[in-house]
């Protein structure tokens, strides 16, 4: 990156600049990191609303418009947008006619759009979620759900957005995403690693002579390494692999290939040639092949093809006119009549100031602040072994909003309740700042524990603390959908809740029984290194993080033996 934009700003300082460049086709959604079309909502149209991580222009603000998406949510860097985000941006879009939701298969994405959709659900906003799970590189064919969603999402949604704008209803044109991405494959190819904003070394490297095949677009390395190889060669890799896994008969393919942000033009269409070659050889026939940006990662070298089996409804939808400021087919569809804006653009999660109430959450929770910032660098490291190196960036981010939050709620450690209060605000608070899976189990760990204290009446004792732990772990799991052994924060959330009820049970006062559950949980997190992912982005990699611990768990061990010091040191009692 040219270092323009630094790391804590830079989803701020783009979509603000595109809002700005681009205020004659979009609009800021209010309070919120989103965009709605100058032509949405309109009554009863069903409203097409995608999103996912920043880092991947013109995905996904780029692609709203007329014919394409209705609007669009971003999250930080290569991290989903949070629940609020997406609920935000959705009622912005609401015409009357239901959402349909399409996003990357990613467990950031689909915890935040999921809670999102069941509070639109509570308020009587219907909606539909299609998952893009595109990448061949990232699951089997027997288990094609699993499987990450990459440069195929643009399938999805150009004939969704095309459904949508010629009537179909709700469930129409969920069948339509969901066929489109039943029948989209993708494999890609990288040159060099991505850079993240504020950072001065990329993600991974190349070696010269080498090639990484089966990349993702979070800035991770790809499947396996090959010999580098020019484009005859190239071609022959994408293609066959693509083709083998088409649905039988297939005779016509959309055809997309994308460049991840630094391989030129030129040496895309460079390589077309070669493509379309491979293709007609195998028997199929591209259809209105595209080469440009599409789904990019930062900085990235490389390119993924995306081939599409078309049958006569997917090839009208695909063809359909759309006009937005990332893609305009070779005839642009006028805006026709303007519906107004949506409001006007302004910073998201600007609120009143608010008085400053102190208390022992807040005393901890800026404890915790200070240890996880102090170890940020370290932590990105971590996760960039077999991610996408941003978890020291997104849990400090998400800390001080919950520091903030607990400060403006205030808490005392004679009444349970009031901790509560604080922990669920700051829960809150941290889920939508910090965004991704992580984000989102940091903030359900918070809020439970807050939700389990709210019922205890009095002092947080050893007992209340141990009970509410106890919730909140079970929350954090099912959340998740991990278990223990899984190589994730629950490896070391778990050893922690098991040494407090212990505790707990033993009569244990507080500040010794944390100190003693902090330490269990300090030392699981360092056994996780003999552990291999089997969630998320890093169990896809074969082992690859094996011998490094995971972050996650190395994060909340942090926090932990943050927060047991300060209660040590008598912060409990210098809030009362």
């Amino acid at each position: 990156m040219t270092g323009l934009i630094d790391g804590d700003s830079f989803k701020e300082s783009w979509l603000e600049g595109f809002v700005t460049a681009y205020g004659r086709s979009v609009a800021r959604v209010p309070g919120a990191y989103g965009v709605v079309g100058r032509h949405a909502p309109r009554r009863g149209k069903v409203s097409v609303v995608i999103g996912g991580g920043c880092g991947h222009y013109p995905a996904f603000a780029g692609l709203v418009g007329p014919g394409l998406a209705d609007a669009a949510v971003v999250g930080d860097v290569f991290t989903s947008p949070s629940a609020e985000q997406v609920y935000r941006t959705a009622r912005a879009a609401d015409g009357g006619a239901g959402v349909l939701f399409g996003y990357g298969n990613y467990a950031g994405d689909v915890m935040h759009f999921g809670l999102a959709a069941r509070r639109l659900a509570a308020e009587g906003i219907d909606s539909r979620t299609v998952l893009v799970t595109d990448d061949i590189a990232s699951g089997s064919a027997d288990n094609a759900a699993e499987r990450r969603g990459v440069a195929g999402d643009f399938f999805v949604f150009k004939t969704a957005g095309a459904a949508a704008e010629r009537g179909d209803d709700l469930d129409a044109v969920a069948a339509v995403a969901s066929r489109t991405n039943d029948r989209t494959r993708t494999y890609g190819a990288a040159f060099g690693g991505c850079t993240l904003p504020g950072k001065s070394e990329p993600l991974f490297t190349v070696d010269p002579g080498r090639v990484e095949l089966g990349l993702g677009i979070h800035g991770e390395p790809g499947a396996r390494g090959a010999d580098a190889m020019g484009a005859e060669a190239l071609a022959a890799e994408l293609v066959d692999k693509l083709v083998a896994e088409l649905p039988a008969g297939t005779e016509r393919v959309a055809v997309l290939v994308n460049g991840l942000g630094r391989t030129k033009y030129e040496e895309m269409f460079a390589c077309y040639p070669a493509i379309e070659r491979r293709l007609r050889a195998a028997g199929l026939r591209p259809h209105r092949p595209e080469v440009g940006e599409f789904v990019t990662s930062l900085d990235m070298a490389g390119l993924s093809l995306s081939l599409l089996a078309l049958d006569d409804e997917l090839a009208e939808l695909y063809d359909a006119d759309c006009d937005t400021p990332g893609f305009r087919p070779l005839n642009p569809l006028a805006t026709g009549e303007d519906t107004g804006s949506a409001g006007a653009a302004g910073a998201p999660g600007t609120e009143q100031q608010r008085e400053s109430r102190g208390g022992v959450v807040h005393t901890l929770l800026e404890a915790a602040l200070e240890r996880v910032s102090a170890a940020e660098d370290e932590l990105g490291r971590l996760d960039s072994v077999a991610g996408d190196g941003d978890h020291g960036q997104g849990i400090v981010r998400g800390l001080r909003a919950a520091v903030r939050a607990a400060d403006s709620t205030g808490s005392h450690p004679d009444d349970a309740r009031s901790v509560g209060d604080a922990l669920l605000a700051a829960g809150t608070a941290l889920a939508d700042a910090a965004g991704g899976a992580s984000g989102a189990l940091y903030g359900a760990l918070l809020s439970q524990t807050g939700a389990g204290l709210r019922a205890h009446r009095g002092r947080v004792d050893t007992a209340a603390l141990a009970e509410a732990v106890r919730g909140a772990c079970s929350a954090v799991a099912e959340l998740g959908g991990a278990s223990s052994g899984d190589k994730t924060l629950l490896d070391a959330l778990e050893p922690f809740r098991d040494a407090l009820v212990e505790q707990a049970e033993s009569g244990t006062a507080l500040a010794e029984a944390l100190t003693s559950s902090a330490r269990v949980a300090s030392k699981a997190a360092e056994g996780t290194a003999e552990l291999t992912s089997a969630r998320g982005r890093a169990s896809r990699l074969g082992g690859r993080d094996r011998g490094t611990p995971d972050p996650g768990a190395t994060s909340l061990a942090l926090l932990l033996e943050a927060a047991a010091a300060a209660v040590a040191d008598g912060a409990c009692e210098r809030a009362t």
